[in-house]
């Protein structure tokens, strides 16, 4: 991947849009809601406290993460549309979608 996260921040790509109601009535494009998820691609360093020292970013790549509505800054490279987050705006990492998690 060409992008890179700077700081605290990290690159998602957005689930896909919902094109079906769960009634199963196709919905037009001007109804779909932006999702609300989406798969992490790349993670920054982590965010350099006053001390001086990195505070780690929770989230790893692979994981599939929930964030708000209006959260992040949406952008397209090379014909792809990615959102880059701070690492405050993930709301949840989806159970199923952590890579070693115990128990």
């Amino acid at each position: 991947m060409k992008l890179q996260p700077l700081h605290d921040r990290i690159i998602v790509e957005a689930a896909a849009k919902e094109e079906r109601s769960a009634g199963g009535i196709i919905l037009p494009d001007a109804a779909q809601e932006k999702p609300l998820k989406g798969s992490v691609l790349a993670v920054g360093p982590g965010k350099r406290l006053d001390s001086g020292t990195l505070a780690p970013i929770e989230v790893n790549v692979g994981d599939v993460v929930l964030y708000g509505k209006y959260a992040g800054t949406e952008v397209t490279v090379e014909g792809k549309d990615y959102i880059i987050l701070r690492a405050d705006d993930v709301l949840a990492v989806l159970e199923g979608s952590m890579a070693g998690a115990g128990a």
